[in-house]
C-alpha cells in the first residue's frame, strides 16, 4: 500500500558542494571537499552522498560548485552515477542563502519541494521519514539534527564536588543543525539573493513556527567531514560497519 505522504517526498535534490575546505588541507590543495575520499572506500564523499539519495528516491540532483569547480564536474562527467547530475557555479560570491537559491533555480520541478545537504555531510538515515515529518508538520522548511559526539572525555561530578565518573567521547547535550534538509517549493522565493539564509530566513520561519527540526534516529550514522582527524575517524567506523554500509552508531 502506497504511504498517504508518498506523493509530496522529494524527487530532487541540492547538493552545496563549493567549500574551500581550508581544514582539511593537503587533501583539498587539489580537490574540493566533496571531491575527498574516505581512506578505504575509492569513493569521494560526494559520491556516497549522490548513491544515498537515489536510494531515498531521488532522481534529479543540482550540485553547487564554487573551489576547484572544473576537479568535481570533471569526475561526475566521467563517473557512473545513479541520478541525473546538473552542475553550477556562481560568478560571484552569493553567500549561503544566495549560493543556495541560485542552485534552486536550476532543480527540474519548482512548484515540487527538495532536498538540500551539504557537501561534506557523510550520514545514512530515512530522508522518506524525513520528508513525511516535513509534510505532517506543515513546514516550510525541515532540518536534521544531529548529537555529535563531543571530542574530549567529560567528567561526572556530585553536588559536593567530588568527581563520580569519566565518559569517552558523550554526545553532545544541545542537537546541531545536522545539514540535511527538507524544503516546500515555497522556501526557494523566501532565500535571499545573496547573503546568509540563516541568519535571515530561518529564524524568521523560527519565529512563524514553520521551521521543523527531525532528530535523526538513535543508531543512525552521520558524520561532517570537516577536519582531517574527520576522514581517520569515519574510516575506523566505517570499517567497523563492515565497509560503508553507512548503517551504524553514531
Amino acid at each position: 500500500m502506497t504511504h498517504p505522504n508518498a506523493a509530496s517526498r522529494p524527487t530532487q535534490a541540492v547538493v552545496l558542494a563549493g567549500g574551500q575546505g581550508s581544514r582539511l588541507r593537503p587533501y583539498t590543495d587539489d580537490r574540493p571537499k566533496p571531491m575527498v575520499e574516505i581512506p578505504g572506500t575509492g569513493t569521494p564523499i560526494i559520491g556516497h552522498q549522490l548513491v544515498w539519495l537515489a536510494e531515498e528516491g531521488v532522481t534529479d540532483v543540482v550540485v553547487s560548485c564554487g573551489h576547484l569547480a572544473e576537479v568535481l564536474q570533471d569526475w561526475l562527467a566521467a563517473a557512473d552515477l545513479p541520478v541525473k547530475v546538473t552542475t553550477v557555479v556562481e560568478t560571484e560570491p552569493l553567500g549561503r542563502g544566495g549560493g543556495l537559491r541560485y542552485a534552486a533555480a536550476h532543480l527540474p520541478h519548482p512548484e515540487r519541494p527538495w532536498y538540500a545537504t551539504n557537501g561534506d555531510i557523510w550520514t545514512r538515515f530515512s530522508l522518506r521519514d524525513m520528508a513525511d515529518f516535513h509534510t505532517e508538520r506543515d513546514a516550510v522548511a525541515t532540518l536534521a539534527l544531529a548529537r555529535p559526539r563531543i571530542p574530549w572525555g567529560a567528567v561526572r561530578t556530585d553536588g559536593f564536588g567530588r568527581i563520580t565518573d569519566f565518559i569517552e567521547a558523550p554526545p553532545s547535550t544541545f542537537e546541531i543543525n545536522a545539514g540535511v534538509y527538507v524544503f516546500s517549493p515555497e522556501f526557494t522565493g523566501m532565500l535571499p539573493e545573496r547573503g546568509d539564509h540563516e541568519r535571515t530566513t530561518f529564524p524568521r520561519l523560527a519565529r512563524e513556527r514553520r521551521l521543523a527540526g527531525f532528530t535523526i534516529p538513535q543508531g543512525a550514522y552521520w558524520r561532517a567531514i570537516d577536519t582531517a582527524k574527520d576522514l581517520t575517524e569515519a574510516a575506523k567506523e566505517l570499517a567497523a560497519l563492515g565497509g560503508g554500509s553507512g548503517a551504524g552508531g553514531r
